[in-house]
């Protein structure tokens, strides 16, 4: 009997095995054969085995991964049960691993990594920081979401003071450990170092051996307590076979440790050059504890660096009010944000945080737009007017109404994006994955043949030189550093672009981006404003239709379209009083116009295509007549009524300030540039002269832009689209990097990698700035810690002894380690200090 069952939880190679050989044990299953690429396993048994009993076996080895029947998406996240009793706090209660060992997956509550041992890290959202709650001074355990009374005693409920993150708590834990481990080491380090006294005056009080009898005692806090962490997770290293660096530091630390234990209780086991002057065999606690305690050290540096690499999400969520003046029948009542709904009317007073993303009912202001736009210009606004929510209101007070609201605001969305990006792995961390699948395993073998060599060829005593030497090589070959050198630079990298109005979906993105040779760029909201204005209404002849007939009969038509230049013209249409019909069988022809019946007159409205589509003809003086105005960089439309071409509409759109000097320095970085757009050729050409772009087509369809996009990846380019409208959505999914205007539809950027949040092209030499800079931090943090670890193995190992008579120290070694893992760390921070613009 044969079954196919999806698995999940699955990021590479060694997952796949681990899922494998699990299945595999269970009984009745002959043979078990797992696809990473299609999360499938396929499985043979004797007879048929209940998926229960699989998901058993994979609950009990660890509840990693789970399985499932093909079609059934029961995802794999224990961060679930946490999102339904939202914490108090700052945090969430999603936890994810900081080297992205299984990808963005998140855990429920805090602890290690399952994968490599790490301190998992929690993840920062609106979702915590904008509710309050409060609770009874006298009776603690009542708490409730709004001021109040207190049911019990009566006395008047108070805000509650918010619980430490998770992340402050594990900082907090670990340097009280830290603490503990330094007081015991310490006299455990002193005692071992008098030894290089002359006449050692602590001999004088009491044998050798009674002071290792102390040693031993003082050691006991620091291994079973403060450190006894390491050797947890480096037994479920071993045991699940993720072998990482506590793997090496338990293993080092753990051989020190217990060789002198076992040298003070069985002293005559041991020959005579492991023993000194006194009989009693040399020991190392001094080596065990001070390695532990400068890795716990390491820890306590990274928890606290941890902190400010998603300093950027934290600066967001301080945008996000908790306070919103809601009017209700005219009066003005202050209510938690939680409970604004879509709809409401909000009053927002100057200088006050706007609360949600709405538009303008009634006032007009100036908004300071920079913590998510990275402009520092403030914005006017005026009625019907978008506003965001955690922008800063100028200095007038104005009505607003409330579109999107919790989750679904733009600051929300911001965050979200940015924690989701953080997760994503880059491409270039597929190197530092595969070296560091070898590296453990390597790192071992090279501390057997060390030991080997030393114990042979090396000088008296050799088996001491052999036995610190082979320790000093588990301990320097930390392949932490190398872990954290991609996830540290991508979570830093994506903050700055989210505080820069660069919004990056994934770290591949950040990777493509910094290859691209080639721009596609559309014209109308991209290069242009999107904001498009009638300039003039005019009738092919007069004596049939009159200017004020083809206005009310194309305001009608568009009325029922939301495309920007169908409400530019139903919005001037309006401002001229003109009355409007029912639009009936409307439909849009994409990339051409719009059709549909008003007043009995079948119509059709678009370009010169939509005219072919409708039968409808163009005459040369009515093109000679439509020419004149796009060779000003105009859009004309024209209409048909029941077959004939009988007007136009021409509209114009005015090129952003930014466009120019922006499509400038991309070029000046060699990024050829080149405009795709659905209008005209005239009005291409006249777009691409002000702009200097050599490089233009016009009256692409959707399809035609997606060809092109095709036809250079074919040619070997590295192909960025910047795009704002449904129609770029196929081109912009088929790039490389697609690169949506945040002004533009929801499709969009939806099929964008990156979306520029203020939607201009100034954007985009942000995002190539950013992906630069990043990938140099990235490459920076792989060759310290590469060549780090390439260096450092072969020197404790002991290859400079023989020529310089130099040998590196275990605790040298363990201080060399934490530093390299902090020093990645402190290099990725250097990023929020660069600037993108």
């Amino acid at each position: 009997m044969k079954h196919t069952y999806q698995i999940q939880g699955m990021t590479c190679n060694g997952c796949r095995n681990h899922v494998e050989q699990t299945l595999s044990k269970v009984e009745g299953v002959i043979n078990v054969s797992v696809n990473l690429e299609t999360a499938e396993a396929s499985m043979e048994m004797e007879s048929h085995v209940p998926i229960e009993t699989f998901q058993k076996a994979l609950k009990e080895d660890g509840d990693s991964y789970s399985i499932h029947k093909p079609g059934e998406h029961h995802y794999k996240d224990n961060s679930t049960s946490a999102k339904k009793q939202k914490p108090k706090g700052k945090g969430t209660g999603t936890f994810y691993c900081p080297m992205h060992c299984e990808g963005d997956k998140t855990y429920g509550k805090p602890g290690d990594c399952p994968a490599c041992g790490m301190d998992l890290v929690e993840e920062q959202n609106l979702s915590a920081t904008t509710s309050e709650q409060w609770t009874c001074p006298m009776h603690p355990e009542i708490v409730k979401d709004e001021p109040g009374a207190c049911p019990i005693c009566g006395m008047d409920l108070v805000p509650m003071e918010p619980d430490l993150s998770a992340e402050e708590k594990t900082y907090k834990n670990l340097l009280k450990k830290f603490r503990i481990a330094v007081a015991f080491t310490l006299p455990i380090f002193l005692i071992a170092m008098s030894e290089m006294i002359p006449n050692n005056p602590l001999y004088d009080v009491m044998e050798q051996k009674w002071w290792n009898w102390i040693q031993f005692g003082l050691s006991i806090p620091v291994v079973f307590y403060a450190t006894w962490m390491f050797f947890e997770r480096a037994y479920r290293s071993i045991k699940t076979w993720n072998l990482n660096m506590f793997t090496l530091i338990g293993i080092g630390a753990g051989v020190a440790w217990l060789f002198s234990v076992f040298g003070m209780l069985f002293p005559d086991f041991f020959p005579e050059q492991f023993k000194t002057e006194s009989g009693a065999v040399h020991v190392y606690f001094e080596a065990a504890t001070v390695i532990l305690t400068l890795v716990l050290m390491g820890q306590v540096l990274e928890a606290r660096a941890h902190s400010k690499t998603n300093s950027a999400v934290k600066e967001l969520l301080k945008l996000a009010p908790n306070k919103a003046i809601k009017v209700i029948d005219g009066n003005e009542e202050e209510v938690s944000i939680d409970q604004i709904e879509k709809g409401d009317i909000l009053r927002v007073k100057p200088g006050d945080k706007i609360p949600v993303d709405g538009k303008i009912a009634e006032g007009e202001t100036t908004v300071d737009e920079s913590m998510i736009s990275g402009e520092p210009i403030p914005v006017n606004k005026s009625v019907d007017d978008n506003v965001s929510s955690g922008t800063i209101n100028g200095n007038q007070s104005f009505l607003m109404e409330a579109e999107k609201v919790g989750s679904d605001t733009l600051l929300s969305q911001i965050i979200h994006m940015v924690n989701d990006a953080s997760r994503s792995r880059a491409p270039i961390q597929k190197l530092a994955d595969t070296v560091s699948g070898y590296f453990v395993p390597v790192v071992v073998i090279i501390a057997v043949i060390t030991f080997i060599v030393w114990a042979i060829w090396g000088p008296e005593p050799a088996y001491v030189f052999a036995l610190v030497n082979a320790i000093a090589v588990l301990i320097i070959a930390c392949p932490c550093a190398l872990g954290l050198a991609t996830p540290m630079s991508v979570m830093v990298g994506v903050g700055k672009g989210a505080q820069n109005g660069v919004l990056i979906k994934n770290a591949e993105a950040l990777e493509k981006m910094d290859k691209v040779d080639t721009l596609i760029v559309d014209k109308t909201g991209t290069i242009t404003e999107g904001k498009p204005t009638v300039e003039k209404i005019g009738s092919f002849d007069e004596s049939l239709f009159r200017e004020s007939e083809i206005l009310h009969l194309i305001t009608s038509l568009n009325s029922s379209s939301e495309h920007p230049l169908a409400e530019a013209t139903v919005k001037y249409g309006k401002e001229q009083k003109t009355e409007i019909s029912k639009t009936e069988n409307f439909s849009a022809v994409t990339g051409k116009g719009v059709e549909g019946t008003v007043d009995g007159k079948k119509l059709d409205l678009g370009n010169a295509k939509m005219m072919e589509y409708a039968n409808a003809t163009l005459s040369p003086e009515m093109e000679t007549e439509a020419q004149s105005f796009q060779k000003q960089g105009k859009t004309v439309s024209y209409l048909s009524i029941d077959g004939e071409v009988s007007g136009y509409v021409v509209i114009g759109d005015k090129i952003k300030e930014t466009s120019a000097k922006a499509i400038k320095e991309l070029q000046d970085k060699g990024i050829k540039v080149i405009m795709l757009t659905g209008d005209n050729h005239d009005t291409a050409q006249a777009v691409a002269s002000e702009l200097n772009l050599a490089d233009f087509k016009a009256g692409m369809l959707p399809e035609n832009k997606l060809d092109e996009v095709k036809k250079l990846q074919e040619q070997g380019h590295v192909v960025a689209m910047a795009g704002d409208g449904i129609n770029d959505a196929p081109a912009l999914a088929k790039s490389d990097v697609g690169i949506a205007m945040g002004t533009g539809t929801d499709v969009a950027i939806e099929s964008a990698m990156i979306t520029l949040v203020k939607g201009d092209l100034h954007g985009i030499v942000k995002a190539r700035n950013l992906s630069h800079k990043v990938m140099r931090n990235i490459k920076q943090n792989l060759f310290f810690a590469l060549i780090y670890n390439t260096l450092g193995v072969p020197i404790a190992a002991g290859v400079l002894f023989p020529f310089f008579g130099i040998l590196l120290s275990p605790m040298i070694a363990a201080l060399a380690m934490s530093f390299s893992s902090v020093s990645v760390i402190a290099n990725a921070l250097r990023l929020r200090t660069k600037s993108i613009n």
